[in-house]
Parts: structure tokens; sequence; C-alpha cells
């Protein structure tokens, strides 16, 4: 069994040398500094653009009146010189903005009309 002196329980412990011991505050201080640093990169990042400066020049397009029982299917094989409907589905769906293939009579579709 090992004793210990009274004086022994006072003795200040020493900490190796270079040791950081951070309080609350200081870890928020960092977390935070951490934060913004990660924040400014991906800023400086992100400022790179990728236009150009030159206007490009759109799609050549139709306007297509949707009937009563039309289907988007319709439209785009009707629309598709190569034969490939699903494309051309995507190419209209991407052109109008539509969230599916449901289309509404009377709405007013823009067809691709070259390649």
């Amino acid at each position: 069994m090992s004793t210990m002196t009274f004086d022994q329980m006072f003795q200040p412990t020493t900490r190796p040398r270079g040791a950081v011991r951070l309080t609350r505050r200081g870890r928020v201080v960092v977390v935070v500094l951490a934060l913004m640093a990660v924040l400014a990169v991906g800023i400086i990042v992100a400022a790179g653009s990728v236009a150009t400066g030159e206007a490009g020049t759109p799609e050549p397009t139709a306007v297509v009146q949707v009937g009563p029982g039309d289907t988007l299917w319709a439209i785009a094989s009707a629309a598709a010189d190569d034969g490939d409907v699903a494309s051309m589905m995507d190419r209209i769906e991407k052109l109008n903005a539509l969230d599916s293939g449901m289309l509404i009579s009377g709405q007013r579709l823009l067809i691709p009309t070259g390649d």
C-alpha cells in the first residue's frame, strides 16, 4: 500500500510545455472562427462565374397547343425526328419547366424544332 503525505497532496501538477487549455468561451470562439473560415472559402469558390459575356443562341422552337386527349408522349413522338421519343419528352419537360408529363387541354408548349 502506498502512502501520501500532506505536502504531496497540495503540490501543483505540472502540465507538459505547450499544452493549451481552452475555456468554454475559447472553444466557442474557435468554432465560430472555423465556421467563418469555411464560409469565406465557400464564397470565394462559388464566386467563379461559369457564364460568358457573349449571348447564346436560343434553341429553335415551335408553339403547340395541347388538345383534348393529347399526351406528352404523342406530342414528343410527332416532334422526334430521330425516333428518340424519351429524349424529346425530356427536352420538352425542361424547356417548359414541367414537373410531370401531365398536360392540360389548352396549354401551350414550346417544342424544339431542330438539333
